[in-house]
């Protein structure tokens, strides 16, 4: 049902529940709705989709958790997927992405809620998995590549949009950054991008050195957080010292001989 969901393809909730009654021991179909609400809420804390219609229900037990988890592990196809449509190309194509506020303790969903989030998020190392996932980062990388050419496009400052570069592509990671742009007034934008097809506040990796290049070039370095990118792309940014946004935890240690 949720390849479904996000291909667009129709699909029938109330008899898909009433196939899978005769296997459940005859429970109700108020009760299996209920555990896929759970299930959603499951998928929501590793960083993945779910089906709008069964809105995340939480307070799950663990054991549905490592279910869903090891469905995902046996089904890597399905975390290899990126984006429902090819991200678009070219200037005439390309639309902006909507871009919102981030996370903040204003916004946050509430303790019990995002505590399980969290719990789930690290217990799988949800952060690590998308930071693997080559071509979810390198498709969100050229989604903002296109999003940041259409809004200079679209300000009438075609002479800066040819100018935007794909940096990591073209020379490689060890930047610091991925995407070198341009603001309207033409000052320099960095931007590191980090790409997951969960919700905003799905845990992310950095670098090291993308840490030293935001804080070395605070004035033009920014960190474009893309979510929901499978199905509709959002966006937030964050801009140094990110740790007056974020929390960040070493996850691991360089051993140097004394």
């Amino acid at each position: 049902m949720l390849s479904d969901d996000i291909c667009g393809r129709p699909y029938n909730k109330a008899a898909h529940r009433r196939g899978l009654l005769p296997l459940l021991n005859d429970r109700s179909e108020g009760s299996v709705e209920f555990k896929h609400q759970n299930i959603s809420a499951v998928l929501k804390g590793l960083g993945e989709d779910w089906i709008s219609g069964y809105k995340p229900a939480f307070n799950f037990q663990m054991t549905l958790v490592d279910a869903v988890a090891r469905w995902l592990a046996m089904n890597p196809v399905w975390l290899g997927r990126h984006a429902a449509a090819p991200p678009p190309t070219g200037l005439a194509e390309a639309a902006p992405i909507w871009i919102g506020p981030p996370p903040t303790l204003s916004n946050q969903p509430p303790p019990q809620e995002l505590e399980q989030m969290l719990h789930i998020a690290r217990k799988f190392d949800v952060a690590a998995r998308d930071e693997r996932n080559r071509a979810l980062g390198r498709a969100g990388e050229e989604r903002v590549l296109a999003h940041e050419r259409a809004v200079l496009t679209s300000l009438g400052r075609d002479d800066l949009a040819n100018e935007v570069r794909w940096v990591s592509e073209e020379d490689g990671d060890g930047a610091g950054y991925d995407i070198s742009s341009f603001t309207p007034e033409g000052a320099s934008r960095l931007i590191e991008v980090k790409t997951t097809n969960g919700w905003e506040r799905t845990p992310f990796h950095i670098s090291r050195n993308e840490l030293a290049v935001a804080e070395e070039r605070r004035s033009e370095w920014s960190l474009v957080r893309l979510w929901n990118f499978s199905r509709e792309p959002k966006a937030f940014e964050l801009r140094p010292p990110l740790d007056a946004h974020v929390t960040l935890t070493a996850t691991s240690f360089q051993a140097i001989f004394q």
